[in-house]
């Protein structure tokens, strides 16, 4: 029953049924948008997961730990937005207005969303029943599971039939190809995608595919699935063709789940689907559908883009709006079997009169096309296999005028694009989240009441843009930058106002100039004294070039506090130690001391998410005190403080666990040995799983190691924080030996030109050609840079020094952890006693003021510092 909320505001109750990601895209609306709570969100989900991204199930058949829950989650709780998973909703009373679900449960509504997707569909065929389907994580999985069953039940690899050449069969017969199965792919059309491209682009595609192994069969569809004792052995084709196959997967389409709505006796579409009005209402009060269920103007759409306008729409009429959904914007940029494919627009020229200005290069796998108005001036649309790097600025143009000729705008023809193209407001940039770039103009230039976005993460952070797909970032930028143009603001990459170079020239420069101090940097290359921004850069590049203690030389002062303290400086002004466990392996002998020590200091202990123990509430004056006994043990330091690697991950592996197929306990302390004290832009983590069933969460990690019968996965720029990333492939079934040298030029590439505080996320992101860009320097050696980037790492390697047994090797370093200058228990006759009777004392030594040491003064204390502490 609906009530009222304590503020007297009468609440409202909303009930998705649905947990796809059309629904996550309303609630995550309703959930910021409703800052007042006037309504009450429940999310019924059949399926026993989170809202999950569809669009990324290739990922998941490449990695089955691969994790697509959709972004935001924060909202999934019942006192912001209850999310039920694991039930149907059976029935609809509209009289009562109340769901009931397969559990039984009975949830009031006074507004009904129906988001409950579409299903695949399986022709009625002989021998259908023993196909499978391409559409659910269930599916992904069982496919990947059937598949190594069959080749293991075979002495071979499985022979995979996938029915349908568009985008969801593409990507299972990709994803099955590169899990070792021979793979055939049947299509009704006379080339693949035909929905989507033309003859010339879909032969192009074809032509690289079937250069991948996998067959095509053409023009034809499975008249039959042949079943011998309740095993497939063949599929018959319409042409009478015959294809042996172990495993068959439709993936023909979708079919709108409007069960329901039927029921209902509600208004459908011609071809199925919930009928809808640009209020995304259907034909009864309060019940609206969205998504692939919904039939707007007699088409149901299964793109993200139209399900996220609907979700948006639906979200303002629940609060008083009145937004209209207008049209479906069916463009789509994606990779198939590693081939770039993007069309948008009327990309098959069906205007009348329509120009169609082509550069197609077989031999080169290249297909590209711009469909213009008769005059050859306005962009109607296009299409791009091969080379889809035009899309993401040329998209946002769709209906304009272009300043030069359109050839130009084909990247394959080798012409200059022009510069000059203005994107009216109106133009859409993020089609995802419905992104305008009047909408970006404005974050940037910000309003009365707000300041700009000035850089990229906050842009994508306050409108959105990029931050699903990803495929408009770089136009994202590209308006970022020209706005703060405009404002007289070149944008720049500087470090800090003393330092007109980005951190990545400065690394470059300091590396061949050869300059070892603050002093010699600042004066060669800088201005006036330094700050909080550029010395701590300058003084992890120093430590990452040159290896010495960080501390030394003056480069105390150049580091913030945890660094100049060696621990995590906690909210009390205490401090954390976490003594290095590499790989979370330890001996009990090990345990019992920082049990001890734990024990005899009053520690707070804890087990980090990093499988290492953390203990809380050192004071400054005990941290050697610690060490000592810690390094008297065996334990090292570096685990918890600095821009460095903070540790390895991993699970048990081939020596303990019955699915481990590779040692990761071994690999990931290799790992950690070689990587740790190395400095760099932003922490490093890394984590390392013996099986696909990934239980080191390797792929959220900097860098992730997962093992495979035939060696080791490696994937790159997983991050946690403010902005969550999964890690991608870099490269696969690679031996210890190439695994090594990949991590160390990409761990070295990524400290050479990431900027400041740049997580290896954003890294690959913003750096130009993304992934790919840095796939071919790490594997290809397109940069000629392997062999300098791996001595680089080597050179760390041979001059790595634990930084706290360093320290307590020197009774100098040690002073650097007095509480006091002239703290009563640790006398120095050096400094005169204060205070004396007379509030006198005497200034504190270059020496003092280097190490930022403090003087307690009548029970005050007073840090003594000078320009470089």
């Amino acid at each position: 029953m609906t009530e009222n909320s304590p503020a007297g505001i009468r609440t409202r109750d909303v009930v998705i049924v649905g947990g796809g990601p059309a629904a996550h895209r309303l609630a995550d609306s309703l959930h910021m948008r409703d800052a007042e709570r006037t309504l009450r969100v429940t999310v019924i989900g059949d399926e026993p997961h989170l809202p999950y991204d569809r669009v990324a199930l290739s990922t998941r058949l490449a990695d089955g730990s691969a994790d697509l829950t959709l972004q935001p989650t924060a909202m999934w709780d019942p006192s912001q937005v209850r999310l039920i998973t694991g039930e149907r909703v059976d029935a609809i009373d509209p009289s009562r207005r109340t769901a009931t679900t397969s559990a039984g449960t009975v949830l009031h509504w006074d507004d009904l969303v129906l988001a409950t997707g579409s299903s695949a569909p399986v022709p009625g065929i002989p021998g259908a029943g023993n196909a499978r389907v391409y559409r659910t994580i269930e599916d992904v999985d069982n496919l990947v599971a059937e598949a190594a069953q069959l080749a293991e039940r075979h002495g071979r690899p499985a022979r995979v039939v996938v029915a349908g050449g568009g985008l969801l069969g593409l990507e299972a017969a990709g994803g099955l190809a590169k899990l070792g199965a021979h793979v055939a792919v049947v299509h009704s059309g006379g080339w693949l995608m035909s929905a989507q491209l033309d003859e010339g682009a879909g032969r192009a595609l074809g032509r690289i595919i079937s250069g991948q192994g996998i067959g095509l069969h053409l023009g034809a569809r499975p008249s039959a699935v042949r079943v011998d004792d309740g095993a497939v052995t063949a599929v018959e084709l319409t042409n009478e063709r015959v294809i042996e196959a172990d495993l068959v997967v439709f993936a023909i389409g979708i079919s709108p789940r409007d069960e329901l709505a039927r029921d209902l006796g509600l208004e459908l579409g011609p071809r199925g689907g919930v009928a809808i009005d640009g209020a995304c209402a259907t034909s009864a009060p309060g019940i609206w559908a969205i998504g692939e269920v919904a039939s707007f103007e007699g088409r149901c759409t299964g793109l993200v883009a139209p399900a996220n306008a609907m979700a948006e729409v639906v979200a303002d009429r629940l609060l008083g709006g009145a937004a209209e959904f207008t049209t479906i914007d069916d463009a789509t940029k994606l990779k198939l079997s590693g081939v770039d494919v993007a069309s948008f627009g009327d990309a098959l020229a069906r205007t009348e009169q329509a120009l169609e200005i082509v550069y197609a290069d077989p031999a080169r796998g290249l297909y590209q096309k711009l469909v213009m108005t008769d005059d050859a001036k306005t962009l109607l649309g296009g299409i791009f296999v091969g080379d889809a790097s035009p899309y993401a600025s040329l998209r946002p143009m769709l209906g304009m005028q272009l300043s030069s000729e359109p050839a130009a705008y084909l990247s394959a023809s080798g012409m200059e694009a022009p510069a000059g193209d203005e994107l009216p407001a109106s133009a859409l940039v993020c089609a995802c989240n419905n992104v305008a770039a009047g909408t970006i103009r404005d974050a940037v230039n910000g309003t009365e009441h707000a300041e700009g976005c000035t850089d990229l993460g906050e842009l994508k952070a306050c409108t959105r843009a990029g931050t699903q797909c990803g495929s408009c970032v770089p136009l994202v930028k590209k308006l970022l930058e020209a706005e703060l143009t405009k404002s007289g603001i070149t944008p720049s990459r500087a470090l800090c106002e003393h330092f007109e170079l980005s951190r990545q020239e400065l690394f470059e420069s300091i590396r061949v100039l050869e300059l070892t101090s603050f002093d010699e940097i600042i004066a060669r290359l800088g201005t006036g004294r330094g700050c909080d921004v550029c010395k701590p850069v300058v003084g992890s590049i120093l430590a990452t070039q040159h290896g010495s203690y960080i501390l030394d030389g003056g480069r105390g002062g150049l580091q913030d506090t945890n660094d100049r303290a060696m621990a995590n400086m906690q909210k009390d002004g205490t401090y954390s130690v976490v003594p290095r466990i590499p790989a979370g392996e330890i001996t009990p002998e090990k345990l019992l001391v920082i049990a001890q020590v734990a024990s005899d200091y009053g520690l707070y202990t804890k087990i980090t998410g990093g499988q290492r123990i953390d203990l809380f509430g050192a004071r400054l004056d005990q941290l050697p005190d610690i060490w000592k006994r810690l390094v008297d043990a065996g334990f090292e330091s570096g685990q918890a403080y600095g821009k460095a690697l903070r540790n390895v991950k991993s699970c048990v592996g081939s020596t303990w666990c019955r699915y481990g197929v590779q040692d990761s306990v071994a690999m990931a302390v290799q790992l950690e040995l070689r990587y740790r004290g190395l400095r760099s832009p932003h922490k490093l983590k890394f984590g390392v799983s013996g099986c696909a069933r990934e239980c080191a969460e390797a792929r959220g990690k900097d860098v992730g190691v997962i093992a495979t019968d035939q060696g080791w996965n490696m994937y790159v720029g997983g991050n946690g924080g403010f902005q969550p990333a999964h890690a991608q492939l870099l490269a696969s079934d690679l031996d210890d030996e190439t695994l090594l040298k990949y991590i160390d030029r990409y761990i070295m590439y990524y400290v050479r030109t990431a900027d400041r505080l740049q997580r290896t996320a954003r890294w690959i992101e913003d750096i130009e050609g993304g992934l790919d860009h840095v796939r071919d320097v790490v594997v290809n050696d397109s940069l000629g840079l392997a062999e300098e980037l791996e001595r680089a790492v080597d050179r760390h390697v041979d001059s790595y020094e634990d930084e706290w047994a360093a320290t307590l090797a020197d009774p100098e370093r040690l002073r650097r952890f007095r509480s006091f200058v002239n703290a009563p228990h640790v006398p120095d006759p050096s400094v005169a006693q204060v205070p004396d009777g007379r509030g006198q004392m005497r200034p504190a030594t270059a020496g003092e003021r280097e190490r930022g040491e403090a003087v307690l003064v009548a029970g005050t204390t007073i840090p003594v510092r000078g320009v470089d502490a």
